[in-house]
């Protein structure tokens, strides 16, 4: 086998080396290719981490220094324009000298006064990231909770924003359930938190719906933002799984898996109030999938029972004495029935409702003409 192509006139060849075709290699071969390409990818991102942690930590230390001065020197913002102007001359081909960014750097610094904590966590977000946390809240143990959430699950600037916007500080761990009876202690309040009350579904529209069937077909056509709003690590099995029960045929709303707590995650979607005899349906949609589908790795199948309004205590009687763990949580279309009067300013135009009605009436149309409906 010829490894090369020559090319020209005798005397004066042009060599080309040609590599072996990828058929022609071992296994080995492939095991130590996939090994170095696992390898630079690795290196890769831990430099161009090291290299955002230590713009970070840069930031917070211009930001400190400005600030102890300015408190020991009684100095105003004038001293940040001079300071801004003098730092874009010594470093021209560098960015984030702006008065502003100075500004926020000495905020940076303020709010979070422990460099440990800054070293810890902090650093290691996207400096818009932080921008983001100073200028949208104002309590430093809400920066501190979006921060840690937006570091363990590797949200960009923008969903953090997302998150921020919908107030997931006061929805998440929110939904009643029998975990703490049905899990393990040690995994009881790691799938609480998985789990919030309400859901905010706003971006199916405002159009009332009252059957099920409408909110699932919506929910799927906008399977991104509804796994957004589900949480980290949710994966979509299918919607109306058949389950066939002693001759019976039977339908779950929607089956997810989840990655991070190695389950299943059975969604039932009720248009109403909730109703004791829905615990039972999950509780036996949740049985079929433990036996049927489940891996013997798996761990017990979650059931989420999301309503439109609920009595708590009704609630937490229906659930007492079922094993599987259940939750249930209310689902909501209107960010007006969650936010509070100061951020319903960001709430969509009128135009921009009328335009998703009209989408999700479009797709719900053209899935019936589909499916014969």
């Amino acid at each position: 086998m010829s490894d090369r192509n020559s090319l020209g006139k005798p005397g004066k060849q042009v060599v080309i080396p040609v590599p072996p075709l990828k058929s022609e290699m071992d296994a080995p071969y492939f095991a130590l290719r996939d090994s170095i390409i696992t390898r630079i990818k690795e290196t890769r991102l831990r430099f161009v981490m090291q290299a955002n942690t230590g713009m970070i930590e840069l930031y917070w230390n211009i930001g400190n220094d400005i600030l102890r001065r300015q408190e020991s020197e009684g100095w105003g913002a004038k001293v940040i324009d001079r300071l801004s102007a003098d730092l874009k001359e010594e470093f021209p081909e560098m960015g984030g000298f702006s008065p502003r960014n100075l500004k926020y750097m000495r905020k940076f610094a303020e709010n979070w006064a422990d460099p440990a904590i800054v070293q810890q966590a902090v650093a290691q977000l996207q400096w818009r990231s932080i921008l983001m946390l100073l200028s949208k809240l104002k309590k430093s143990d809400e920066r501190n909770w979006y921060a840690q959430k937006a570091l363990e699950n590797g949200w960009s600037s923008i969903v953090l924003d997302h998150m921020i916007d919908m107030r997931l500080i006061e929805r998440e761990g929110k939904a009643v359930t029998n975990f703490a009876g049905t899990l393990p202690p040690h995994d009881s309040d790691m799938v609480a938190q998985t789990f919030k009350d309400p859901y905010l579904f706003d971006f199916i529209g405002t159009a009332h719906m009252r059957r099920e069937a409408e909110v699932e077909r919506a929910l799927v056509d906008h399977m991104e933002k509804f796994l957004l709003e589900l949480g980290h690590g949710f994966a979509f099995v299918g919607r109306q799984v058949h389950l066939e029960v002693g001759g019976d045929d039977f339908y779950i709303d929607l089956l997810f898996y989840h990655l991070k707590l190695r389950c299943y995650v059975v969604v039932e979607l009720k248009a109403r109030d909730f109703k004791p005899g829905d615990v039972s349906q999950l509780n036996m949609y949740q049985n079929v999938v433990n036996d049927v589908l489940c891996h013997p790795d798996d761990k017990p199948t979650i059931g989420l029972l999301l309503v439109k309004g609920k009595n708590r205590i009704v609630v937490e009687y229906s659930l007492a004495g079922y094993t599987n763990p259940i939750g249930v949580a209310d689902w909501q279309n209107k960010l007006t029935e969650s936010l509070p009067d100061d951020m319903k300013s960001s709430l969509p135009t009128i135009e921009e409702i009328e335009r998703e009605i009209e989408y999700v009436e479009s797709q719900m149309a053209t899935i019936e003409a589909a499916n014969g409906d």
